[in-house]
Parts: structure tokens; sequence; C-alpha cells
């Protein structure tokens, strides 16, 4: 008799997007994603951090002050990390999983990946005119976007050996 309690697609997926944002540094926001093809398998993951070649140590991670002297003008969304570490793969089709609602910058980027269809978690900045920017945009592109409801609160993860 199979195992009746294993985790549905949905919740793998933005389970591994979750773990992908727990390599985030900023202290304030981890956001991880992870592009998924029509066969269910894993095409790419990012998740929100500086760019490659650059020392953590020599960039500002605070959130108020002169636009320079935060992190908002050379952190790279998770969104757009996955878009870019798929290296050239087709994303046409594509789904991703997102623990926050894509800003109009990443989703102009996925729209022009042809991703199809976004899942996310919480949407904490649905009032904001990024948000709303983004909405128009998958509305008139035909990227459908869906709020995801786990049916389990958490995932435990072991490091034991099992079975």
């Amino acid at each position: 008799m199979k195992r009746e309690d294993y985790i549905s697609w949905d919740e793998y997926f933005m389970g591994i997007s979750l773990l992908s944002g727990m390599r985030s540094k900023d202290p304030s926001t981890q956001v991880g994603a992870c592009i998924v093809d029509m066969h269910n398998r894993i095409v790419s993951i990012g998740y929100n951090g500086f760019v490659n070649g650059c020392s953590d140590e020599d960039f500002p991670w605070e959130r108020e002050g002169e636009f320079l002297e935060t992190k908002y003008p050379y952190v790279v969304h998770a969104e757009q990390n996955a878009i870019l570490n798929a290296r050239g793969k087709n994303l046409e089709g594509c789904r991703i999983y997102v623990n926050l609602f894509p800003c109009h910058d990443c989703a102009r980027n996925i729209i022009q990946s042809g991703i199809k269809k976004v899942y996310y978690l919480d949407d904490k900045y649905k009032d904001t005119d990024s948000t709303k920017a983004s909405k128009f945009m998958f509305d008139k592109a035909g990227v459908e976007y869906v709020r995801f409801v786990p049916k389990n609160e958490k995932i435990e993860i072991s490091f034991k050996a099992q079975g």
C-alpha cells in the first residue's frame, strides 16, 4: 500500500521556492523562485541577492535612506535570478512559484520569458502601484496568477537518514 501523506507537486515546488529564499542574505526580505515546465521538471531556481561577482560586504542592505545607500539599485529579485539562471532554456509555457507576488519589474521579465502561470504565497504589497501594474500586465498578456493555499501549514525537513 502506498504512502498517503506525500506532498502535492504545488507544495513541492513552493517548498523549493521557500528553501531557495533561505539562501538570501537580505535581513528583511527573503524571496525564492522556482520555474517548472509542463512535465513538472524544475528548469531553474533563484533568490534575491546581489549580482554575481559582487561581495555582500561591499553593498548596503538598508531599506531607507538615499537611493544609492539602500539595497534597491543593487539587488536582483528572485524571479529575475531564476529567469537568468535558466541560461537560455526555453521558458515558454512554464510556471513560476514565488513566495511574494512579483513586482512590476519581475512581471515584465516573467511575461517576456514566456512563463504563463504564477503561483504566489503572499500579496502583502497588493495596494502598491507596482503590484497593480504587475496584475494589469499579467492580465493583458494572459499570464495567470494564483494565490497558493497549502494544505499543510509547514513541511519539515530532516537531515537524518530516512528509511
